[in-house]
């Protein structure tokens, strides 16, 4: 099983619109580092039978798929329906062509329900011939219950994601656990022993109301103690460099376009 970093990023990427000089605004983060460029958070698992599952489908996503080689997608997995995880969902048109069938799209029902009413005709039976407009198949799954996909199971993580929840899943001895403020004794019992935990850090101080801060997360790590924890969904204060020399050993931050084998 393989994993592809898309994005690493908040919700308005870095460097966020704006900027002295209207190129950007890179916050408290070296902009001379390629690696803290980041577009919105997503990724891409890839099968031991060679299939690729998109988990979110946000507004940088042709140039996310681009950027990593990857040319194909077999299925989508929503971890909720914000914008920033969702808005690139026109993209999945060509997806289908490339595919040349329908998307099977996961979700829990009230996420896959505020999809199908923002975006409905893409949820629409297709009639068969050329792919003028995306096309998503509804499939619910459950927090708390394993469903198999392309050929992997996943145990679906209910989180709270301050005002709202958000799906964490575990495969193996991988757990990708972006967009959550807390974690409570059944997360933390649902993520032991993992090789590698990806995971929402958004600031380096206090917490953020929707997403875990540094010090929380650190507290994840010494919880659960995964032998590789990478931080995903930054803001504008977590330089990749100084995050770099100064975490401790097996935290690190992620970088848009990153692989993980497992």
């Amino acid at each position: 099983m393989k994993v592809t970093l898309l994005g690493t990023g908040g919700s308005a990427g870095l460097p966020q619109i704006g900027g002295p000089d209207g190129r950007g605004d890179w916050g408290h983060t070296a902009p001379h580092e390629p690696r803290n460029a980041r577009t919105r958070a997503s990724i891409v698992l890839e099968t031991t039978g060679n299939k690729r599952l998109l988990v979110d489908t946000g507004p940088d996503l042709r140039f996310q798929l681009t950027s990593c080689g990857i040319g194909r997608v077999d299925a989508v997995l929503y971890t909720h329906a914000h914008a920033d995880h969702i808005a690139g969902l026109d993209e999945v048109r060509i997806l289908n062509r490339i595919l040349d069938a329908p998307m099977p799209a996961y979700g829990t029902a009230e996420t896959l329900d505020e999809l199908q009413q923002r975006f409905g005709y893409a949820f629409q039976p297709f009639p068969g011939g050329f792919f003028s407009r995306p096309v998503l198949v509804p499939q619910p799954v459950v927090p708390g219950e394993r469903t198999e996909i392309l050929g992997e199971t996943l145990l679906f993580i209910d989180q709270d994601h301050g005002f709202s929840r958000s799906l964490g899943f575990r495969a193996g001895n991988f757990a990708y656990c972006t967009d959550v403020a807390r974690m409570d004794e059944t997360t933390f019992a649902a993520l032991e022993n993992l090789d590698v935990l990806v995971a929402d850090c958004f600031t380096r101080a206090k917490d953020h109301p929707t997403h875990a801060g540094l010090p929380t997360v650190l507290g994840w790590a010494e919880r659960l103690r995964p032998k590789r924890l990478i931080l995903t969904h930054m803001g504008p204060d977590m330089d990749y460099r100084t995050l770099l020399e100064t975490l401790p050993p097996g935290v690190e931050p992620g970088y848009d376009g990153m692989e993980i084998s497992l």
